[in-house]
């Protein structure tokens, strides 16, 4: 088997990176150890940054975590019983169209 890149690890990684490969036209080769049914029965992600959710969405990849995922607003800072502070996220950029996605601009 030729290919033109082969990425060690079928985690949320190397999944995501071969499907932004393939979106840029680059064949590629996921080497993995463990099972197929093993991978996806491990929860690997409880929260992602704001630019990972615009990647996934932008690659056409997001559907289900828009359907099931939950929106992040902030944490509440406690010490000694007492709530000292709220951190905020900041506001979610505006994500970049899929033309954008992997590096180059499609005609």
């Amino acid at each position: 088997m030729r290919t033109q890149v082969g990425i060690m690890g079928a985690g949320p990684a190397g999944l995501l990176l071969s499907h932004l490969l393939q979106l840029d036209g680059v064949d590629s080769v996921v080497i993995e150890t463990r099972s197929r049914q093993e991978i996806e029965a491990t929860i690997r992600a409880g929260v992602l940054e704001q630019g990972t959710v615009d990647l996934l969405k932008a690659s056409g990849v997001g559907e289900r975590m828009q359907r099931g995922g939950f929106v992040h607003q902030g944490i509440y800072l406690r010490f000694g019983g007492r709530t000292a502070k709220r951190a905020e996220e900041p506001r979610p950029r505006a994500p970049k169209p899929p033309s954008e996605v992997g590096g180059r601009a499609s005609a």
